[in-house]
C-alpha cells in the first residue's frame, strides 16, 4: 500500500520534470499526443496467403494477429512504453496486457466485447493466433468472463450507488489497494487497448483513453487501402499518455512496430 501495487513496480529513476508531471497534468486525457503511422502490407499479406493456404476459415491468422504480435513485441522492448501512471506515480507495468474489442457478430448493432491476453514472447505466430482466436470463438458463443458478470450485475444497480462503487474502485486503485485477481481480469487494466476497424472497412481514427483503469496507449486500426504508388497500406492511429514516456521514445518504439509488421517473417 502507498507505494506497492499488484500490476506493477514503482518507477523511481526518472527525471524532476516527469516525476511532477502527474501533479501538472492528473488526467490521462489531458495529457494525450496523437501519432499516425502508415504500414505497408504488401509483405504481409503475400505471408498470411502462405501460411493460411491450408487452414480452415475458423483458424485463420489474420493481418490483425500480426499487428499484434508486432505491438506486444514492441512493447516488452521498449519498456519505457509499457507503463501508467496511478497516484500520481508512475509504474513499470508487470508483464505486456493487450486488449482489443471485437463485434459479436459482423452486423450493426451487434454489441462489442472485449478480450485481453498476456503478450508471451515465447509463443510463435501459430501459437499466439490459436489462442486469440479460440478466445474470441467462445466470448462470440456467449461465454462469460468475470469482468462480463461484474459489470452485468453492477448496472443493475441504482444510480447514486453504482457512482458509489465506482468511486471507491478509483480510490482503492489510487493508493494500490486492488488485487491482482481483479486487475488480471479487467481490460482497462492494460498495456494498449487496440480497436480494429478494418475490419469492419472502416479507416482509422482517434480514440481518448479512459479515466478508470491504467491503459496508457489507444491503437486503432484501418482497413487496408491502395496508396497512389499502387501499394497496400494502414494507418494505425495512437492515443498516448505523454506522462509515461517522452514522445521520441514512443515515435521510436512505433516505429519499430511499424517495420516488424512490414518484415512479418522477421517476427517468427
Amino acid at each position: 500500500m502507498f507505494g506497492k501495487r499488484a500490476d506493477g513496480k514503482q518507477v523511481r529513476d526518472i527525471s524532476t520534470t516527469r516525476r511532477f508531471m502527474p501533479y501538472l497534468s492528473p488526467r490521462r486525457n489531458s495529457s494525450l499526443v496523437y501519432y499516425t503511422t502508415e504500414i505497408e502490407v504488401d509483405d504481409a499479406l503475400d505471408y498470411l496467403d502462405e501460411i493460411n493456404r491450408n487452414r480452415s476459415t475458423e483458424s485463420r491468422i489474420t493481418l490483425f494477429h500480426l499487428f499484434l504480435r508486432s505491438l506486444g513485441a514492441g512493447l516488452r522492448e521498449r519498456e519505457g512504453v509499457n507503463r501508467f501512471v496511478a497516484g500520481r506515480k508512475l509504474w513499470q507495468r508487470d508483464g505486456v496486457w493487450l486488449t482489443y474489442s471485437a463485434k459479436q457478430e459482423i452486423i450493426d448493432g451487434s454489441p462489442v466485447i472485449t478480450l485481453k491476453h498476456r503478450f508471451d514472447p515465447e509463443e510463435d505466430i501459430d501459437a499466439m493466433a490459436a489462442r486469440l482466436l479460440k478466445e474470441l470463438h467462445a466470448r462470440r458463443r456467449g461465454r462469460e468472463t468475470t469482468a462480463d458478470k461484474e459489470v452485468n450485475l453492477a448496472i443493475r444497480l441504482p444510480g447514486f450507488v453504482l457512482r458509489g462503487l465506482m468511486a471507491l474502485l478509483q480510490a482503492a486503485d489510487y493508493v494500490g489497494l486492488l488485487p491482482a485477481s481483479m486487475i488480471e481480469g479487467d481490460p482497462m487494466f492494460s498495456s494498449v487497448f487496440v480497436a480494429n476497424l478494418g475490419s469492419v472497412g472502416l479507416d482509422a481514427g482517434y480514440h481518448h483513453l479512459w479515466e478508470y483503469g491504467t491503459c496508457s496507449i489507444f491503437a486503432v486500426v484501418g482497413q487496408v487501402h491502395r496508396r497512389s504508388d499502387g501499394a497496400r497500406v494502414i494507418e494505425v492511429k495512437y492515443s498516448y499518455d505523454e506522462r509515461i514516456a517522452d514522445g521520441l521514445y514512443a515515435a521510436i518504439t512505433l516505429l519499430g512496430v511499424k517495420q516488424r509488421l512490414e518484415s512479418p517473417r522477421s517476427m517468427g
